[in-house]
């Protein structure tokens, strides 16, 4: 069974495809072959930086991959050989609020990752995927769609008639624009290329602003709004986008805060005058899972994958990433 591994500090360059035992599960395991795993930035950035997090030699990257149940160990209930199935990015998260001992259990840092072609899982951090989606598809929902979905629906208590304000172009922006739509939200998103505004408004985004034409885009925001600002910011930007999004925003309003991002100069004045309510976000829960794959069954919502890469390409996946040139997500398919 073949494995790609971090194995130095060489970022992209470090990574080796190994062999493996093939994975038999215990009690309450389940060996699922992976047929596509998602790259999220955080991956991209583990394997650049693994020893500022952690991570050991040898580590599997990547948290996101969909696949058929192989094989299930006793005391399993919800699955059986041949279901379709995706990983949950936090294995011992199925409900509640997350805590130090949920954060543990990662994968693709803390655990090793889904970039192999079998990973035994525990039943509990396991979800079916709906019919309608390919392996592609399912395996962009971990992490991307899980944290928009959180951000703007159990979070925001995203509604009809919310202003929405997204940065870039990137998984969790669109998915959070599948999902504001989804609800009767009005959006509005921001990027430095016209190409992918022309194909945000394809995806049903009513304003869009090029940032590197309209630097001051906080400004077009508030226009756009009447003054008012929005009622909810999906905050994936970096070094300097933080206050503008606390400007964009309305009194009262809600701002999803993703990523790592340089908050050295933030003055969080703007935060404790207008009462905004800041929320770090890093995915989800199973159970919120389950919701979110209910929601997409129901609505036929197609994840947007801009570029595939097959398993032994997956370095060059990861150097496309690095470009920053994608619309919405990159996958290795092992199809």
């Amino acid at each position: 069974m073949k494995a790609w591994e971090i194995q130095s500090p060489g970022g992209i360059d470090s990574l080796a495809i190994t062999e493996h035992p093939t994975p038999k599960p215990d009690f309450g395991q389940v060996c699922v072959r992976i047929m596509a795993s998602s790259i999220n930035n955080r991956d991209l950035s583990t394997i650049l930086n693994p020893q500022v997090r952690n991570v050991p030699w040898g580590r599997v990257p990547n948290s996101d991959a969909a696949g058929e149940v192989v094989s299930v160990g006793e005391g399993v209930s919800r699955f059986g050989v041949g279901d379709r199935v995706a990983g949950c990015f936090f294995g011992d998260w199925t409900s509640g609020p997350i805590s130090s001992q949920i954060m543990s259990s990662a994968l693709g840092g803390p655990q090793d990752g889904v970039l192999a072609e079998e990973v035994v899982f525990f039943e509990s951090g396991l979800v079916m995927i709906p019919d309608y989606l390919s392996w592609q598809q399912a395996a962009t929902l971990p992490c991307a769609a899980l944290t928009a979905w959180r951000a703007l629906v159990e979070s925001g208590g995203v509604k009809a008639g919310d202003n929405v304000l997204l940065l870039g172009t990137g998984g969790v922006s669109l998915f959070a624009l599948q999902f504001a739509k989804m609800h009767g939200a009005r959006v509005i998103l921001t990027s430095s290329s016209d190409e992918k505004l022309q194909k945000a408004s394809a995806l049903g985004a009513d304003q869009v602003i090029n940032y590197r034409k309209e630097p001051h885009w906080n400004e077009a925001v508030l226009e756009h709004t009447r003054g008012l600002g929005v009622d909810h910011v999906v905050e994936v930007g970096g070094s300097g986008t933080l206050a503008k999004s606390i400007d964009s925003t309305r009194v009262g309003g809600h701002i999803a805060f993703i990523g790592v991002l340089d908050t050295s100069e933030l003055d969080i004045t703007g935060l404790m005058r207008k009462s905004i309510r800041l929320q770090g976000m890093y995915v989800g829960s199973r159970s919120l899972f389950l919701e979110m794959n209910n929601a997409l069954d129901f609505h036929k919502i197609s994840p947007v994958i801009d570029r595939t890469f097959t398993f032994d390409q997956a370095p060059a996946a990861y150097q496309y990433m690095q470009q920053a040139r994608h619309f919405g997500k990159i996958v290795i398919s092992m199809e």
